[in-house]
């Protein structure tokens, strides 16, 4: 049996970008645990981190890690969620994993809570306290459109799905982030340009290509949104098309979404549904130039949308901008957010 009023948390990856947004969210959630343990490789070990104000010792990631572990929180990539995931979901531990490794894996949910919770919540009561399991935390762009997907397939069903996305550097990791900076420094300066993590320049540039193109002509990125919406929405059939583009933006993705539904909607019906959905922002008032953006909306939890409009070219067409922080909403955030629905879970089986 779990002991929920003492639950033992772990972040692997922990000085990761994303694993110290993860203990920053879980902080200012006031996540109910006993005791927070950190991991990271043996480059990282032994230097501490600030939670709840006090400094916690960072340990080498090892397989013996996790006993005692209810449940970890994994960001530090594909390869080491493949190595210690299983190990950690056969010591009893529930392992939210924010890599892509497991994400397609019938056997493994896919979760956003605002959109499929239903899903995992009965999984969970079918399973015994001491058991573990591994949940897959879904890419940071199709998060996002879910969150928005969802209240519009309940309301007028889905046919269609169009996205090209714009996406921040910070989603390529904090070496990323400086290479931008570098680089804008550098043109602004007059200086030679240095070019590391992206194929071309980033700075004052846009880059259609994340991730490794497949035999199809897309990238693994547009792929991943593919793939994930239609499992995260129960659409194995659902039609949809992405294009992934790298921006000169450090931080929040953004989204241009067209949606083609079964039955008409509205786009003023459209914003009304919106505004009552769970983790949703309406921001939409072109008049007043009033619209999501990404300066605007670094740091917060929440997935936003506007330009709401009717698409004319068919008949039950709309249009749609959608902008959320991907370290916030599209990694760490949903992540606690999963163990927060874990812990719910297990505290109505007591």
């Amino acid at each position: 049996m779990r002991d929920i009023e003492n639950l033992t948390v772990a972040v692997v990856g922990a000085t990761g970008a994303v694993g110290r947004e993860m203990l920053a969210v879980l902080e200012q959630r006031g996540f109910q645990l006993a005791n927070i343990r950190l991991f990271a490789s043996k480059k990282s070990a032994g230097s501490r981190q600030s939670f709840n104000g006090r400094d916690v010792l960072v340990e080498e990631l090892n397989e013996t890690c996790f006993k005692g572990v209810d449940i970890a929180l994994f960001s530090a990539g594909s390869r080491v969620s493949a190595e210690f995931g299983p190990i950690a979901a056969k010591s009893g531990t529930v392992v939210v994993d924010n890599s892509s490794y497991f994400r397609m894996n019938e056997d493994v949910p896919l979760t956003v809570p605002e959109v499929n919770a239903h899903s995992l919540k009965e999984l969970i009561r079918g399973m015994s306290h001491e058991e573990g399991l591994i949940i897959a935390n879904p890419n940071c762009s199709t998060i996002q459109m879910v969150v928005v997907l969802k209240p519009l397939l309940e309301q007028a069903g889905l046919r269609r799905v169009v996205v090209s996305t714009y996406q921040s550097v910070s989603g390529a990791g904090k070496l990323a982030m400086d290479e931008l900076w570098n680089q804008t420094m550098a043109i602004m300066n007059q200086r030679e340009i240095s070019q590391k993590v992206f194929p071309h320049r980033i700075a004052f540039n846009c880059i259609p290509h994340i991730d490794t193109f497949l035999d199809n002509g897309y990238t693994k990125e547009e792929m991943k949104v593919v793939n994930e919406t239609r499992k995260i929405l129960a659409l194995p059939e659902l039609l949809i098309t992405a294009t992934a583009v790298r921006v000169p933006v450090f931080s929040c993705h953004s989204e241009s979404v067209n949606v083609e539904t079964e039955r008409p909607l509205s786009p003023e019906d459209a914003r009304e549904l919106l505004r009552k959905s769970p983790g949703v922002i309406v921001v939409d008032d072109p008049g007043e130039s009033i619209y999501p953006l990404s300066s605007d909306i670094v740091g917060t939890d929440a997935t936003y949308v506007g330009r709401i409009r009717r698409d004319f070219s068919v008949e039950n067409g709309l249009n749609m901008w959608i902008v959320a922080d991907n370290l916030r909403k599209g990694a760490a955030l949903n992540a606690v957010q999963i163990a927060e629905l874990v812990v719910d879970s297990w505290s109505r089986r007591q």
